[in-house]
């Protein structure tokens, strides 16, 4: 039971962390708030909700994008990709610049646009910061006229200049681009527009607080947007990531449950020894229920004395994984050693869980004996 208890502590507390890791990962990426239109792509961005996300003082920076799925050509290769435009606010302040492994986090240099792309997409394109040749970026144009006989006429293309790779996850490594607003608008033959507005929250903002914004933003801009917060943003992701969860804690309650049949075995073999103690016992005036207390309760602090030994060892062992870092990341990951966080609410679900299976286990035999008693 204790080394049951210590390795539900240990493997939530490793899944902890690594959620955690990947929370941040996307954080950099999803912003805290995304206004979308719920009908459209593209909306100009002229409400008096958004001068009013401008006042509130637990609002970080607000920033304009316009992402579209292109496709790129570099150097005789061709690939599709997600552009992503921004404005100088995301340039300026954006958690990206810190995923940069290769050149540097700029998107203009005097009248040059430049590019920074994803690690994967520069790869498999032969992309790369120190040379010279321009990104060629296509996409159909919206008022011209589609030709069969000549399909290129009615494409646009803008150039830009690759200034970085980054690296955030898999998925964004191979699709991202990120290059200036008016490069994205000129593509897409915007003038104002842009696909969504990227509000992000001061460090440290509860949940609450960011509820509050959105709602604010939902009362005055109405039903024609749609206001996202980082959850609703990747809702499928987030949901798989509790499910996973869940599934670790049911199936290492199971192994519990296995290992606690253990116990079952020992009581069962100790109510037989303790026939004739059992029956002195009645002599002296106990009833049935005392005798299968005394059973249940001696059963059930066997349960209890292995979750608090499992819990010590569980508990310390994270706290020396958090301090020391002891147990090693194997191959070449931006993070060295396994990442544990400790969470009191999965202590208390630890607790209960191996608790009442200690409890249901300890009352078995108690039952079963009590049965084949009155059988007999």
């Amino acid at each position: 039971m204790a080394i049951g208890t210590a390795a539900l502590v240990i493997t939530l507390s490793i899944y902890n962390g690594f959620d955690s890791l990947i929370r941040k990962t996307l954080g950099d990426v999803t912003p805290d708030i995304l206004v979308v239109p719920a009908e459209g792509k593209a909306f100009v961005p002229d409400s008096t909700a958004f001068a009013w996300v401008y006042d509130q003082d637990n609002v970080l920076s607000m920033s304009s994008i316009v992402e579209e799925e292109v496709f790129m050509s570099y150097g005789g290769k061709q690939s599709l990709a997600m552009a992503k435009g921004v404005d100088m606010v995301y340039e300026e302040e954006s958690p990206l610049r810190n995923h940069v492994i290769d050149g540097t986090f700029s998107l203009r240099f005097g009248e040059v646009k430049k590019a920074i792309v994803g690690a994967s997409l520069a790869y498999s394109m032969g992309i790369n910061p120190r040379f010279v040749d321009p990104i060629t970026i296509y996409y159909p144009s919206r008022k011209g006229k589609f030709s069969p006989s000549n399909p290129a006429a009615g494409l646009r293309s803008v150039d830009v200049y690759p200034s970085g790779i980054l690296s955030v996850n898999s998925d964004l490594d191979a699709s991202m681009v990120v290059v200036p607003m008016e490069t994205m608008r000129e593509l897409l033959e915007y003038e104002e527009e842009v696909t969504g507005v990227e509000i992000r929250m001061t460090p440290g903002s509860t949940e609450r607080e960011t509820a509050m914004v959105i709602q604010g933003i939902k009362d005055r801009l109405g039903p024609g947007f749609r206001v996202l917060d980082r959850f609703r943003q990747n809702e499928s992701l987030y949901k798989m990531m509790r499910y996973e969860k869940l599934a670790i804690y049911m199936i290492l309650l199971f192994i519990i449950i296995i290992i606690a049949f253990n116990i079952f075995g020992s009581l069962t073999m100790l109510i037989i020894e303790k026939e004739g103690d059992i029956a002195t016992l009645r002599s002296l005036g106990a009833d049935a229920p005392l005798i299968r207390r005394i059973f249940v309760l001696e059963g059930w602090m066997i349960s209890l004395l292995g979750l608090a030994i499992g819990l010590v060892l569980g508990i310390g062992f994270v706290i020396l994984q958090q301090q020391t870092g002891m147990i090693r990341m194997p191959g070449n990951y931006i993070i060295t050693a396994y990442p544990v966080i400790l969470k009191a609410k999965d202590i208390i679900a630890t607790v209960a869980g191996v608790a009442v299976i200690g409890y249901i286990i300890a009352l078995l035999p108690v039952r079963k004996h009590r049965t084949e008693s009155k059988t007999a």
